[in-house]
């Protein structure tokens, strides 16, 4: 037996009593008479002292040879701390070392194994495995396995049943680019990891399963950044005989109940709002409504006052900050040129300052009264003491710069509070997206989405036009889970294919299997798809999901811990017929 008891659970109750505890050397404290040693396991820290004058000098030399992450394993009496640490939980109790047996010694670690380590990002994950040992990494994937039992159990609860699908599937050309896997046995051909697994599910409606749900791995060949990876874990989840209704309260409810178990957190009815409405207040489809500062265009008071760089604009529109009116000239000189960063890529920002005794300083008085700014000012709802920011230029292209100026100026005032929730739905998207580039229509969400019923008959005649019975849900700011109705009909699914450029026999070749299954009593049904490490990681109050992954990928897509992706052996290379000629 390595153990009795952890390393976090022994207290003042448990004094007098002979214990055995393993775990790993955090640090070593040797004053020559007395030697204090830090004991660390999953479950927490203890303390353990040896009393020079006390200990036989075999234990005392075995305790001088231990160092840092050393493996070790120690018999002894729990005694009262004279010294207490009320930071820990053990902190009233130290154990009084009688024997300790090494385990397996340790080399130096590259960074130390504590909470504010000196190990830069690269580095510790090289060294993942040393990193999980810190507790601010170590309880984060904790916490993420506490949320997927509860989303188990949750979905279980409504009758949901766990299936899991293949991961060696067909490449589709929609979406994202595939990760390709070649076959040997088959030469020439390859399977593709699903990005998700879409067509999968919808059959397990064909096949009467009715509820589906799986947390599962996906794969994206795509650029990264913080919030991305190659890999990445879905709550994937399907229905029969449902309307986007039925949906929507189920998952509202399902992310109800995650916050009230996990957060404590009581949280009402979702606001829902459609796209177009999203775009106009917050210039994106994941607004976050912790905060205000929602967006007011002002055409009809901006233009037609002689300030040409507004009269020659398709939109002007601007927001409120709040409490911002005090700001210096320098300080709206860092905003301007914070906007001309070339992410940001806006020509310059208009700013009027509503001072708290009513009166309005601007960037543009030469042009505008100060009647014609307190009419902005009003139209924004702004109070005594709010600075204006407003720009113009092409609608999509500046909703899109004032938007990303919002979230800016939200992290600059401290409005982003990670404690707080704000949930809201998104629905009624376009069905489909024009794409100048190669003059052909994309679907916005994925080819299986199904019109609104109520928007049918414009498929033929005005594609544009067609709202998809497609739904997401946003919190803080990001967008969590997304979702829709599915065709569930041939006819309209190859109308649909149509639209999107796919020849019949290209349709056929890429998707005749789940047209095939159409013909034989499929159900109406929809679902949805919840990124996982997305919402663990705002559950915890952070932005990052890198954290909330046991091995993740760095920016570059690779594992520096195992060094891959990597090169493979010529001979693997002939086997699978993919021999590279040298160039």
């Amino acid at each position: 037996m390595y153990r009795t008891h952890n390393n976090g659970e022994l207290r003042l109750s448990h004094a007098g009593k002979k214990v055995k505890l393993s775990g790993w050397v955090q640090t070593i404290r040797d004053k020559g008479f007395l030697i204090w040693i830090d004991l660390r396991d999953r479950y927490g820290i203890t303390q353990l002292v040896l009393e020079e004058e006390k200990s036989a000098p075999e234990l005392l030399e075995k305790v001088r040879r231990l160092g840092r992450e050393f493996v070790i394993s120690v018999t002894g009496i729990v005694i009262e701390r004279e010294a207490k640490n009320p930071n820990i939980p053990t902190g009233e109790i130290e154990i009084l070392v009688e024997n300790i047996e090494i385990l397996n010694p340790s080399k130096l670690p590259p960074f130390t194994i504590e909470d504010g380590t000196d190990g830069g990002e690269e580095l510790r994950m090289k060294y993942r495995y040393l990193d999980i040992r810190r507790n601010l990494v170590k309880d984060k994937l904790i916490f993420r396995s506490q949320v997927a039992q509860k989303v188990r159990e949750i979905l279980s609860q409504q009758d949901f049943v766990e299936v899991e699908t293949p991961v060696l599937i067909k490449s589709t050309p929609e979406g994202a680019r595939d990760f390709v896997v070649p076959s040997r046995m088959n030469p020439g051909q390859f399977y593709a990891l699903p990005q998700s697994p879409q067509t999968f599910k919808q059959l397990l409606m064909v096949g009467g399963l009715e509820r589906y749900f799986q947390i599962v791995k996906c794969f994206r060949d795509e650029d990264l950044r913080a919030d991305r990876q190659p890999e990445f874990t879905q709550i994937d989840c399907e229905m029969a005989f449902v309307e986007q209704e039925d949906i929507l309260n189920i998952f509202e409810d399902l992310l109800k109940k995650l916050l009230q178990d996990i957060k404590g957190v009581e949280i009402g009815d979702f606001p829902r709002i459609t796209y177009a409405e999203a775009m106009k207040k917050y210039g994106n489809d994941k607004p976050d409504i912790r905060f205000g500062m929602e967006f007011t265009e002002l055409n009809a008071l901006a233009q037609g006052k002689g300030f040409q760089v507004f009269d020659s604009q398709e939109l002007i529109v601007g927001i409120a900050a709040p409490s911002c009116a005090g700001y210096t000239r320098k300080e709206i000189d860092q905003l301007i040129d914070w906007v001309k960063k070339p992410q940001i890529g806006a020509l310059g920002l208009v700013w009027v300052k509503y001072n708290i005794d009513g009166s309005m300083k601007s960037s543009v008085d030469k042009f505008y009264s100060p009647e014609d700014l307190k009419a902005w000012a009003d139209a924004m709802g702004a109070q005594p003491g709010d600075l204006l920011l407003v720009m113009a230029g092409p609608a999509n292209k500046t909703r899109k710069q004032l938007s990303e100026l919002r979230m800016e100026m939200a992290k600059r005032l401290n409005l982003r509070n990670p404690e707080e929730f704000a949930p809201l739905w998104v629905v009624d998207f376009p069905l489909l997206e024009w794409d100048e580039e190669t003059q052909r229509y994309y679907a916005m969400h994925h080819p299986f989405t199904a019109p609104k019923p109520e928007d049918l008959n414009l498929l033929e005649e005005n594609p544009k036009e067609v709202r998809a019975n497609a739904y997401d849900l946003v919190l803080n700011g990001n967008e969590i889970g997304g979702g829709s109705i599915r065709i569930y009909n041939k006819e309209i699914q190859s109308k649909m294919f149509e639209i999107l450029g796919f020849t019949e026999e290209e349709a056929k070749a890429q998707f005749g299997f789940l047209m095939n299954a159409f013909e034989f009593g499929a159900p109406p049904h929809g679902g949805i798809a919840f990124g996982f490490d997305r919402l663990v990681a705002i559950l915890d109050g952070a932005e990052t999901i890198r954290d909330y992954i046991a091995f993740p990928k760095n920016n570059a897509g690779r594992d520096v811990m195992i060094d891959a992706p990597a090169k493979i052996a010529e001979e693997q290379l002939e086997e699978l017929n993919l021999r590279i000629e040298e160039k």
